[in-house]
């Protein structure tokens, strides 16, 4: 894999961004391979790469999905490229002047599809994200459904609304072990997962392919067994999985984030690739 950390100045945010980016490249037997053969050493692929935008939890950035997880090396093996970014502990919705919401929407998708081999087809596109970035994936992908071929989410903080997110840990905890179902009465509709998907239902449009995966020891794990069952009940195309005796933990993400990448429908040219 080629790995880029980029800087660059946002329209949206005001200010410089940093986002990791990982595209699909040789390995060193293909390398040598080509290098002592007749073939060209281009890099140019002959289609552009199918995506995944990868989300961050609280207190993380750009950098800790590949810190923490073998995504790098799953990315490699099934010829997808990855984009991570950094939105702080804002939600991937406006929070005072950052508007993370049109940054995601909008402008990281314009970037990196201008500056790399990265498919701008919905088919190719998928979203996912842990806890916090499990929240930003449902309200992004309910958002936006028609741009994302599936959407993921693992320990996702489906029912803390972003001012819960931002605010003390312990008392995000306690108030999700506390059986928290809905939004604050004044969080925008936007925002809200299960106002989302009522939206949708409502307007005849159709739900994202949904994948959730949460430990039953996590302590978000009855707010996405509730989750689950709403969804399940409209008839919404979800997989559902959970893992016993794990938590809030990278070893569990890094489980599901393998088993999320074999489950995305693929139809771009680069599925049959897969590599060893």
């Amino acid at each position: 894999m080629a790995k880029f950390t980029c800087n660059f100045i946002s329209y949206t945010l005001g200010r410089a961004v940093d986002i990791t980016v990982i595209i699909p490249t040789p390995t060193i037997p293909e390398s040598t391979r080509r290098a002592n053969s007749a073939s060209p050493c281009m890099h140019t692929p002959e289609t552009p790469y199918p995506v995944l935008y990868l989300l961050h939890g609280m207190g993380n950035n750009h950098a800790t999905w590949t810190g923490y997880s073998n995504v790098e090396l799953f990315a490699e093996e099934r010829q997808i490229a990855v984009v991570n970014l950094s939105a702080e502990n804002k939600g991937y919705v406006p929070k005072g002047k950052d508007d993370y919401f049109k940054f995601v929407s909008e402008e990281l998708p314009d970037f990196v599809g201008s500056m790399f081999p990265i498919s701008k087809r919905p088919e190719d596109t998928y979203l996912a994200g842990l806890s916090m970035g499990g929240y930003g994936t449902l309200i992004h992908g309910l958002n936006f459904p028609e741009r994302y071929a599936a959407i993921g989410t693992f320990s996702g903080a489906v029912m803390l609304p972003p001012e819960r997110l931002i605010g003390n840990p312990d008392k995000m905890k306690e108030a999700a072990q506390s059986g928290v179902q809905t939004a604050e009465p004044d969080t925008d509709p936007r925002f809200d997962p299960y106002a989302l998907v009522d939206k949708l239902l409502t307007e005849g449009r159709k739900l994202p392919k949904i994948y959730m995966a949460c430990g039953d020891k996590d302590f978000l794990y009855q707010n996405n067994l509730k989750f689950r069952d709403y969804l399940r009940s409209v008839g919404a195309d979800l997989t559902w999985e959970e893992l016993e005796d794990y938590g809030h933990e990278w070893r569990f993400w890094n489980i599901e984030i393998e088993r999320f990448l074999n489950w995305i429908p693929r139809t771009d040219s680069h599925v049959e690739k897969r590599k060893v």
